[in-house]
């Protein structure tokens, strides 16, 4: 519940620190006096937008925090979930800069927006004027039905599933149009194998084709240099081998007489030795080298072949090309096994559909089973709110199994009828405004009882009701704070009087600015007020007992 709400600088209110009940809480005050602002301020606190404009103040920051018991609530495993230290009084602070920049704090841990709306929701239900176009909306409707047949579990199943049957035929649509794209891409794609394949590709092949080709291209050249080096080493008659030889002689002669020659000798005749090899190499070479055109031609067909597959690919090695053929046969070899993989998933798709209906069918005849005990205690408290011929039909319309959908396959409406004789219609064509308000109050009222919602705020429940239907909405408000917190704003006595807490809101004056500010009255502060809503601004003695009594008796 909320213990205590901190406000500062937001719209008319500078500094404003109030403390709450655990029970009724009610907040009068005259139009305008700022009982909104309060609830705006509240609304921010629970995650809504912030605009800078509304601040008392400019040029400073606005600072809104909620003080919140909540032991007992369950909670702890939210905090768990989004990392947060959990304390059985937890403190939610917002503060909103002059610039429009806002900060949410969960007990001092800086949040964003959407965690803080989380919490919010978990914390308190606000119900303004305006929410009463909230019965007229079907998911509401069917929260309400679902709530009171205690379906939290079941759905919770249901969707689980759901969620996992939508992600499979989302998959299975996806690869039946892999399918359909790949088959009328087969040819193509086999056609494109089938020529890499025939290529019978091999690593390396190029290089050495390249080379072998460079060399037939300047056979004659080569073997034109070939035969000249080895006529200079070694045939001619001034050829290195005879030049060395002769070298040679001249040092062996020598060294009978000048033995520092004989190790150059030795050197020498290892050289001519070496040389004679190279020129007997040179010589093999030059009669192995042949102009082969035919040859020639072998190479550029083949080269040809590597060539215009590199071209047609969009690369430049035989590596590549290779990669390319393998992740063909990769394709090819999905598309002959896709058909397998869509017929197991189809398969799985149709076991998971079957779960759901059952899900769905075990979720419908759980809400048919408690509507009627909806309709029932519906029409009870609309009685005691001054309705007794006042009907509430609730329409469980069984979808066709294809109309699946996220709350299961049913179509809940709300029919009502606020007097004898009319027959009920959808609310918002039959309802006024006042007959909204008590209607939404009951359905409140009869499904707070179910949730775990530590506090409910009711802004201006009373809306087009008075007299004898007012102490009735009282009533219900005082036996609805006997299980959770609640928070009424009001403007009828017969209400006001019901609280455990009573707070005026007022405006006053300070240095030509004007502020918004709350009281918690006393007992006697609260007579006088209760009397002002009576009679005006100067209660009579008779409008000033009369509010006694409202307060001692109830009546």
């Amino acid at each position: 519940m909320l213990s205590r709400l901190i406000i500062r600088n937001y719209a008319l209110i500078e500094d404003l620190d109030i403390s709450f009940s655990h029970k009724l809480n009610i907040l009068t005050g005259e139009t305008g006096a700022g009982k909104s602002i309060i609830l705006g301020a509240l609304s921010l606190l629970l995650g809504q937008r912030a605009e800078s404009r509304y601040f008392f103040n400019q040029q400073k920051k606005c600072v809104i925090e909620g003080i919140f018991a909540v032991s007992g609530y369950n909670l702890s495993s939210f905090f768990v979930e989004k990392d947060l230290d959990y304390e059985d009084e937890t403190v939610l602070r917002r503060e909103i800069s002059a610039d429009g920049k806002s900060r949410a704090f969960i007990n001092d841990t800086p949040v964003n927006l959407t965690v803080l709306r989380e919490l919010g929701e978990l914390l308190i239900d606000i119900h303004s004027q305006h929410a009463t176009l909230e019965i007229n909306d079907e998911k509401f409707q069917l929260l309400v039905v679902d709530s009171l047949a205690a379906n939290a579990t079941l759905l919770t199943a249901y969707q689980e599933n759901y969620l996992a049957y939508k992600k499979d035929t989302a998959r299975l649509k996806e690869l039946e149009e892999e399918s359909r794209q790949a088959k009328a891409d087969l040819d193509y794609y086999q056609y494109q194998f089938n020529e890499l394949e025939q290529a019978s590709l091999i690593n390396d092949e190029q290089e050495i084709l390249e080379q072998e080709l460079t060399a037939l291209s300047h056979a004659e050249e080569i073997k034109r240099n070939l035969i000249a080096a080895t006529y200079l080493l070694n045939d001619n008659e001034q050829a290195a081998v005879v030049q060395l030889k002769e070298s040679l002689s001249q040092l062996q002669h020598i060294e009978r007489f000048f033995p520092s020659v004989k190790e150059l000798s030795q050197r020498l005749e290892s050289t001519i030795i070496e040389i004679k090899d190279i020129a007997a190499e040179i010589e093999t070479l030059e009669q192995k080298t042949q102009i082969n055109e035919e040859r020639s031609a072998e190479i550029n067909e083949r080269l040809a072949i590597i060539y215009n597959l590199q071209k047609k690919h969009r690369v430049t090695t035989i590596q590549e090309l290779t990669d390319i053929k393998a992740r063909l046969s990769d394709k090819l070899y999905s598309i002959s096994f896709a058909d397998d993989e869509i017929e197991k998933l189809k398969a799985g798709c149709s076991k998971l559909k079957a779960e759901l209906i059952g899900l769905s069918d075990t979720l419908s005849a759980s809400r048919n089973e408690v509507i009627p005990s909806i309709e029932d205690r519906i029409k009870e408290m609309l009685t005691e709110v001054g309705m007794p011929h006042a009907v509430l039909k609730i329409e469980n319309i069984l979808l066709d199994e294809d109309l699946l959908n996220y709350t299961g396959r049913n179509k809940i409406q709300f029919l009502f009828s606020a007097n004898k004789g009319q027959e009920p219609a959808p609310v918002n064509k039959v309802a006024s405004g006042g007959e909204l308000s008590r209607l939404m109050l009951s359905i409140k009222s009869l499904i707070s009882r179910h949730t775990a919602l530590p506090t409910i705020i009711f802004d201006e429940i009373d809306t087009g009701i008075s007299g004898e239907v007012a102490l009735k909405v009282g009533r219900i408000l005082e036996k609805l704070a006997d299980g959770m917190q609640v928070i009424a704003i009001t403007h009828l006595p017969q209400i006001a009087s019901k609280g455990d807490a009573h707070y005026c809101v007022y405006k006053d004056e300070k240095q030509d600015k004007t502020h918004t500010n709350i009281n918690l009255l006393s007992k006697e502060d609260r007579i006088m007020e209760i009397a002002k809503m009576l009679s005006g601004e100067n209660p009579g003695e008779f409008a000033l007992q009369h509010a006694r009594e409202l307060l001692e008796t109830g009546y």
